[in-house]
This record gives structure tokens, C-alpha cells and sequence, in this order.
């Protein structure tokens, strides 16, 4: 029997709706929020909405960033989800200049766009992923596949080849990104439907380094 998916409870973000879309797909998904439950945990999902500082400082409080990135390293599946995905850089400038997890150098900068065109931050809604490289997470879709989206920052790596897919909002930002064990999207699979369920199966289904 496979183990259970493990999403970490942090007190930001919408965990149910995780949960249910990994259900869906036929897995078990349990939600976790003490350091030792991240230790013993075989596949971690981190999803997140809201201020990066706020959510990196409420992980430190807790005891949490050490075990995540003990996972991480032991080369265990791992999944970030929108602020779960910019957590893993240097660096974030929301409201200052705020350390992150460090995973990945790299920083997290507010999306510029032309609002005389019609575009508005946050980016809200579907768009399409032109894929970069051949994540296991994008197994069985095809490039241009739409997913929801809801965020004001984005992600610049400074090693372009961790970069899964782009996406065009005024212009490129990265969408998604994948290392060895490690995947995360700026997007949210939990709302995309079809293709977000075909991500959460193919994380589901991944295995470690």
C-alpha cells in the first residue's frame, strides 16, 4: 500500500481542497503540522498563500523549515505550491528584503506588467504552460496545457535549467520548476482540473532520488 501524501498545515493555505484533489486521483492525503510528522513523512507537499515572509517566519517558529529541508535533501518527493514554490528561493521582496528556505538560488520579485494593456496583479485565472523541460510532472499533458493561477510575485532562478515550464503574462515568468525529488508550481494543480489532477497523480506517483 502506498504511504499517504503529507501536506503541511502552517496555518496558510486552503489544505481541504489539496487534500480532495489528491483523493481524487486515488491517494491518500493526510494533513500534518508538527516537525516530527515531516520527519517520518515519505511524499511532502507545501502549498501556501500570502506574504513569503510571513509564511518562512511562521515556519521557523514552529520548527518546521529544518525537517523541509531535511526531507528535501534525504531526496524524498517533494511538491511547493505557489508560496510553496517561492519559499524555495534565496530571497523575496514583498514589503523589504526577506530571507527564504534558500533551496535554490534565486529570488522572488513582484510581477511587472502594463496596466494601459488590461493586465492586472494579481494574476488571476487560466493560462497556458509552454514546457522547458520534461518534469515528471507533466507526464501525458501536452504543451499549452492551461493552469489557475492567483499571485502577484514570481520566481528567478538563477540556474535556468531547474525551469519546468514558463508562462506569458506581459510577458515570461516561470511557472514551474523541477530538480530531482523536488517539484513546484506557481500555479495551483488543485484548482486546474483535469491537468492539475494528472500533476498530482504523476507527484503521487513519483519516485525518490
Amino acid at each position: 500500500m502506498n504511504a499517504p501524501i503529507s501536506i503541511i498545515d502552517y496555518g496558510m493555505a486552503n489544505l481541504r481542497s489539496v487534500q480532495k484533489a489528491f483523493e481524487r486521483v486515488g491517494h491518500t492525503a493526510r494533513i500534518i503540522s508538527a516537525p516530527r510528522q515531516i520527519v517520518e513523512a515519505e511524499k511532502l507537499v507545501l502549498p501556501g498563500v500570502g506574504a513569503l515572509a510571513d509564511a518562512v517566519a511562521t515556519l521557523r517558529s514552529r520548527g518546521l523549515d529544518g525537517p523541509i529541508l531535511a526531507h528535501i535533501a534525504s531526496g524524498k518527493p517533494f511538491l511547493g505550491i505557489c508560496l510553496g514554490l517561492q519559499m524555495l528561493f534565496d530571497v523575496g521582496y514583498e514589503d523589504g528584503e526577506h530571507p527564504a528556505l534558500g533551496v535554490f538560488p534565486g529570488k522572488c520579485v513582484r510581477l511587472d506588467v502594463d496596466r494601459s494593456a488590461g493586465l492586472k496583479v494579481p494574476h488571476m485565472g487560466w493560462n497556458q504552460l509552454r514546457f522547458r523541460a520534461p518534469s515528471p510532472l507533466l507526464h501525458g499533458l501536452p504543451d499549452g496545457a492551461s493552469a489557475y493561477f492567483v499571485h502577484s510575485y514570481h520566481v528567478i532562478p538563477e540556474d535556468s535549467s531547474i525551469i519546468a515550464t514558463t508562462t506569458d503574462y506581459g510577458g515570461e515568468f516561470v511557472s514551474s520548476i523541477w530538480k530531482d525529488n523536488v517539484f513546484a508550481t506557481q500555479f495551483h494543480p488543485e484548482k486546474s482540473q483535469a491537468v492539475g489532477l494528472r500533476m498530482l497523480l504523476n507527484f503521487a506517483q513519483a519516485k525518490g532520488k
